[in-house]
């Protein structure tokens, strides 16, 4: 191959003397044949240049370093290919051309480059209208290239619009853009659209490869899947890094020196520090998290590897292939899978969403390494966890709780059993919070061992079904949940039905209000009292009349609840009958009368009297046994009047007739 040959391939150093140019423009693809990672676009150019079906606009859309702009130069070297014997646009460019080094280096007259990054306004499109019109100077096709095209104003796409859907036959127009969106559909709709690939890890790490050899250096294979892991898809990236580490490691380029220009974290240690958290092992998680730290490790990357490893681990549960990544280390794939087979998606999804959280906190934080050490005993403890519906599966069950060490999240996929630790290390917690294990022991020797009737007093089977039944709904919080529970908690435990038989007969409206306060049912409560006209009330049946403004499904409410809370079957019916008072309305009726005898004493008259405007509001009986019929006798000052003592409470004793 000659050496004009070389330099259009991008292959070889070029010419002697030639100034340094950076790899990424160096080894620029020349033709299709060296385009890599775009097969499908050169497979449709190809077929579509061999049957003569060539468009009038393409659009080539990517993210950055895929090849967009170099691809825009090839199809216009494609279009006006012309050796002594080809005269007509071809893919296939084996020979250098009459103009290719000239469009290649973007300086050819016929082929138009334009930034719309900064030529956004009409007036450039103006420009380009009134060019069209003339033919090429040279070449076969006089080519638009506009990058960025995302750019231009919606004047400019407006002015552009006409000349693009009909343009003359020697103007081909070619756009690339990273925010495809962001072009009006006016225009997609008149281009051809490409949508240009990452290029994936294999891939790239057999390009670099090729290139390290041109250029004479020597690379290893790590060093060479951390750069293609970094680039991310993108060959200009790839090339810059290369070029980079080069001239880190001063002509040979080894997966140290790659780590430590990245700043990533020693990929194997990651993987250490994973380990210890699955296992639930907080000291050996912050101890190798402090090694790397004195290694000079940053915790946000360190939080950030193990986030990428967790995704890993998950991606490889539900797709094992994906263990034969380029990108992958041996030792990333074979961990990683065996990982993948012992580790839950419940614990997977958990550590994921930790990570997140720690990578935020740890980015805010003053001090990354105790935010990262913080978030590390986060995971380490929600790792030992047990499942919500293993725990609730267990207590219904009546199998009794093992002794067993702390369990892991490792032995939650093939030993389930295991997980019934995380329910005695809760209930030890609770019921014997001053007896501490000694270190490194296992936490049931903190305790004496529980049996599972005990464990079924504290958590009712009602509770630990609806536990294992809502589990997938409760995420993280169902093990607290579930802990709560244990503990017995009467704010979030339901109470138990009361058999049948020590139940009281229920004969009042106030026996039914004072069931619900007992069932701490406290609407229940309200409705008794502010709807319910008592007509005939005895055990198994309730006759009622309601006040205006009742709930409609009172009745079959309050139907239910006497089930749930005796065990036996109500009757409730409503009567045609007016009922009796409520007992809001019982209540305020005494309360007036209290008032009425309250201002009739001689003793409060005179108090009146002396401070005009003032009023008796209410009255309170001192031993009074039930709050909502408790009152305070209280003078306040009428509306508009100043300086008047406005708080004199009047108590009086039970045996006062008068009060």
């Amino acid at each position: 191959m000659s050496d004009q040959e070389n330099v259009m391939s991008g292959v070889g150093p070029g010419p002697a003397g030639e100034a340094y140019r950076v790899l990424a423009r160096k080894y620029r693809p020349a033709s299709f044949d060296d385009l890599i990672g775009q097969e499908p676009m050169v497979r449709t150019l190809t077929n579509a240049f061999e049957t003569g079906r060539i468009a009038q606009a393409w659009m080539l859309t990517g993210v950055r370093g895929v090849g967009k702009t170099t691809t825009a130069r090839i199809l216009a070297r494609a279009l006006n290919y012309e050796t002594a014997e080809i005269h007509e646009p071809t893919i296939h460019m084996r020979a250098p051309g009459i103009h290719d080094q000239a469009i290649m280096e973007g300086r050819h007259v016929d082929v138009v480059e334009m930034d719309a990054a900064s030529h956004t306004g009409i007036d450039d499109i103006r420009e380009i209208i009134a060019q069209v019109r003339y033919r090429p100077v040279s070449a076969r096709y006089k080519v638009y290239i506009i990058d960025e095209v995302h750019m231009l104003s919606n004047q400019a796409f407006n002015g552009l619009l006409k000349t693009l859907e009909e343009p003359p036959e020697h103007v081909k127009f070619v756009f690339a853009t990273t925010e495809i969106r962001k072009v009006p559909i006016t225009v997609l709709s008149r281009c051809q659209r490409f949508d240009l690939r990452r290029v994936d890890a294999a891939t790239l790490i057999r390009h670099l490869a090729k290139v390290a050899a041109a250029e004479n250096v020597e690379i290893d294979e790590e060093a060479l899947r951390l750069l293609a892991r970094a680039a991310e898809g993108s060959v200009r990236d790839a090339l810059s890094l290369t070029d980079q580490a080069i001239s880190h490691g001063a002509g040979r380029v080894e997966s140290a020196a790659v780590r430590d220009m990245l700043g990533l974290a020693d990929r194997g240690r990651v993987i250490d520090l994973f380990e210890h958290l699955m296992r639930g092992d907080a000291t050996a998680a912050l101890g190798e998290l402090r090694d790397q730290y004195n290694g000079g490790a940053d915790p946000l990357v360190v939080l950030s590897d193990l986030a990428d490893f967790t995704h890993l681990v998950t991606s490889l549960r539900f797709v094992p292939d994906s263990a034969d990544d380029a990108a992958l280390s041996p030792a990333e794939s074979a961990r990683g899978l065996e990982f993948s087979q012992k580790l839950s998606v419940r614990t997977l999804s958990q550590v994921w969403q930790l990570l997140l959280k720690a990578i935020e906190e740890t980015r805010a934080a003053s001090t990354p390494r105790q935010a990262a050490e913080m978030a590390l005993i986060r995971i380490a403890y929600a790792a030992d966890l047990p499942a919500p519906s293993d725990l609730a599966r267990l207590i219904v069950d009546g199998g009794d709780v093992p002794r067993l060490a702390p369990s892991s999240a490792l032995a939650e996929g093939t030993a389930r059993d295991g997980q019934a630790a995380g329910v005695t290390r809760q209930l030890a917690a609770s019921s014997a919070p001053d007896v501490a294990a000694p270190a490194g022991a296992p936490l049931t020797a903190a305790m004496p061992a529980m049996p599972a009737a005990s464990a079924a007093t504290l958590v009712s089977r009602e509770q630990a079904s609806a536990l294992s039944d809502g589990s997938a709904r409760g995420g993280m919080a169902a093990p607290q949940r579930l802990a709560i529970a244990a503990r017995g908690d009467a704010r979030t435990a339901p109470p138990a039905a009361t058999p049948p038989a020590a139940m009281p007969e229920i004969r009042t409206l106030e026996g039914l209000v004072a069931l619900a306060e007992e069932k701490r049912d406290s609407l229940m409560q309200v409705s008794l009292r502010r709807y319910i006209r008592p007509v005939k009330i005895e055990p198994g049946r309730i006759e009622v009349a309601l006040t205006d403004g009742a709930p409609r499904t009172l009745p079959g409410d309050l139907q239910r609840r006497l089930l749930e809370w005796t065990g036996r079957r109500w009757t409730v019916t409503i009567s045609s009958a007016e009922g009796g008072r409520t007992i809001e309305e019982t209540v305020a009726a005494r309360r007036d009368a209290l008032v009425s005898d309250a201002i009739a004493d001689p003793e409060v008259a005179a108090i009146l009297q002396q401070f005009p405007g003032a009023k008796v509001i209410d009255v309170r009986l001192r031993g009074e046994a039930l709050a909502a019929e408790a009152a305070t006798l209280t003078l306040s000052p009428a509306a508009g009047e100043t300086d008047i003592v406005d708080d004199v409470p009047i108590e009086t004793d039970d045996d006062d007739d008068d009060l």
